[in-house]
């Protein structure tokens, strides 16, 4: 099965909750949940007022809302999560940090691109540097001490500078260091499951894999 490309917005109605797909558009009234804030499709309002899920129904749902808000396919996602289990340390807390080191998630938290989705194609259009070198791999791994910078010759891309004027002056998350004006930034340290902030039960995909 190929890469979703419908409307992003129905995914968020589907999982009840905000991921974030959209950009700026999500921090507005215009987001799909603020406006119809039950699941997509004729009788989205009436499953919704008579929801009541299995066990393994619960699993999935948090699952699939991992996989969405990273963007990845289903093949994708099972093999970071078997990589996860084999590392040392608690599963979970694993597969999340994994996620959160791969490198269009960094251009993402870095503020150079308005959603992953947008990062991914800066990676995939060789727009990033890692460490002075060209890095078209999104699920490239980066490590701490590395520095990850848009291309000199990119920085007036309008998604680029959107972005980065949207963010500069905010906070990053603690394990980040960024220079919005120079469009860089450098992973400090590997971040811990606390350190990400994101509204999920990863348990609740272990359990779900280990069936």
């Amino acid at each position: 099965m190929g890469r979703y490309a419908g409307p992003v917005c129905r995914l968020c109605r589907r999982e009840g909750q905000k991921l974030f797909l959209k950009g700026k558009r999500c921090f507005t009234e215009k987001c799909a949940i603020e406006r119809r804030n039950y699941p997509p499709g004729q009788h989205g309002l009436q499953r919704a007022r008579r929801r009541r899920m299995s066990e393994y129904a619960v699993q999935l749902r948090e699952k699939q809302k991992v996989r969405r808000i990273y963007g990845l396919q289903e093949t994708q996602f099972r093999t970071v999560f078997k990589q996860a289990a084999r590392e040392p340390g608690i599963t979970g807390d694993n597969l999340i940090v994994s996620l959160e080191t791969r490198l269009d998630n960094i251009i993402y938290r870095m503020g150079f691109a308005p959603s992953r989705k947008a990062a991914r194609q800066l990676v995939r259009h060789r727009h990033v540097l890692v460490d002075g070198r060209v890095l078209d791999i999104p699920s490239y791994t980066v490590q701490p001490g590395a520095e990850v910078s848009v291309k000199p010759r990119s920085r007036e891309l309008p998604v680029v500078m959107e972005a980065a004027e949207a963010r500069s002056g905010e906070g990053v998350l603690d394990w980040l260091s960024v220079d919005h004006k120079k469009l860089k930034g450098r992973m400090v340290e590997k971040p811990t499951r606390a350190d990400v902030p994101l509204a999920v039960q990863e348990q609740l995909i272990v359990e779900l894999y280990s069936k």
